[in-house]
C-alpha cells in the first residue's frame, strides 16, 4: 500500500502581496582572446534605459525557465553566439537602484569561447562587438547599469581560475598550438612568458599537452607550421602554469 504525499500548496494565511516585488535577470560576460588581447563581447542597447550605451548581454528570466536556460537563450538572442566552451555562474547583484526601472536582481554568468564569429545583435540590442577588456574597465568605454563592476568581477574570477583550474583550455579549444595556449595566460594575467620556459612547463611526463601529429595552417609569413596539441587529463586537476612562477614578467616591466 502506497502512502500519498500531501501537496503542501500555499501555506494558510500566506499573502505574497505583502512582500516587495522584484525581477530577476541574467547577464552573460563573454570573454575570448583575439589579437593577443582579452576581449569581451558587448551589445549596444537599442532601448531605454541607457539607450545607445554598451552593456553586457542579458535580459529578464522567464517564469518557466531555469537560470541556465535563460543565460543560454539571452546569449543566442542578443549576440547570435551559441556553444560556449564554458558557461558558469559567478555572482549575483541586487543593490537598490542598479536598474532605474524597478528592483532587479541579476545573476551573472561567465562564458568563454575560443573565437567569436558571426556576431549578430538581436532583440533589444542595436549592435554587438568585441571590445578590449582594458577599454571597458579603464573608463574609455562607459558601460550601462553596474556592468563595469560585473565585468571587473568576471575578469578577476578568470585570473584566479586560470591559476587554480584548467580554464585555459576553454580559451583554445580541442586543438591548439603552444603559442595560442601561452597567449591565454599572457592576455589574462598581463604578463610575458619566455617561450622556451613555457614549453618546458607544459610538455612534461605528467601529460599536460599531447601532440596530435598534425600542424596548424601555414601563416602568411611562411615558415614551418606550428605543431598542434590537445589537452591531457591533468587539466582536470589544475594548471601547469602558476601566476606566481618566476618566468612570467608583467607586460611593460623592464
Amino acid at each position: 500500500m502506497t502512502t500519498k504525499t500531501k501537496d503542501p500548496g500555499v501555506p494558510a494565511g500566506y499573502d505574497p502581496s505583502q512582500f516587495p516585488a522584484f525581477a530577476v535577470t541574467v547577464d552573460v560576460v563573454i570573454l575570448t582572446i583575439s589579437g593577443g588581447r582579452l576581449q569581451v563581447l558587448l551589445v549596444r542597447r537599442g532601448v531605454p534605459p541607457f539607450e545607445a550605451m554598451w552593456a553586457i548581454p542579458g535580459g529578464f528570466k522567464r517564469p518557466a525557465e531555469t537560470l541556465d536556460e535563460a543565460a543560454k537563450r539571452e546569449l543566442a538572442e542578443e549576440t547570435g553566439v551559441s556553444g560556449a566552451s564554458l558557461l558558469t555562474q559567478f555572482g549575483a547583484y541586487g543593490d537598490p537602484g542598479r536598474d532605474p526601472r524597478m528592483n532587479v536582481v541579476t545573476v551573472a554568468y561567465l562564458a568563454v569561447l575560443r573565437e567569436v564569429g558571426g556576431i549578430a545583435a538581436g532583440t533589444d540590442a542595436a549592435a554587438a562587438a568585441l571590445i578590449p577588456v582594458s577599454d571597458a574597465l579603464n573608463g574609455k568605454i562607459e558601460l550601462a547599469f553596474d556592468h563595469a563592476k560585473i565585468l571587473r568581477d568576471a575578469v578577476e574570477r578568470v585570473r584566479v581560475d586560470l591559476d587554480l583550474t584548467g580554464m585555459a583550455i576553454a580559451f583554445v579549444g580541442s586543438k591548439f598550438t603552444l603559442a595560442e595556449l601561452r597567449a591565454v595566460y599572457e592576455a589574462v594575467w598581463k604578463v610575458g612568458f619566455d617561450a622556451a620556459n613555457f614549453r618546458r612547463s607544459v610538455i612534461t611526463d605528467q601529460g599536460w599537452v599531447i601532440p596530435t601529429g598534425r600542424r596548424a595552417q601555414p601563416g602568411s609569413t611562411g615558415g614551418k607550421p606550428a605543431e598542434l596539441y590537445r589537452a591531457g587529463r591533468m587539466w582536470r586537476y589544475g594548471s601547469p602554469i602558476r601566476r606566481s612562477q618566476p618566468n612570467g614578467r608583467r607586460k611593460g616591466d623592464s
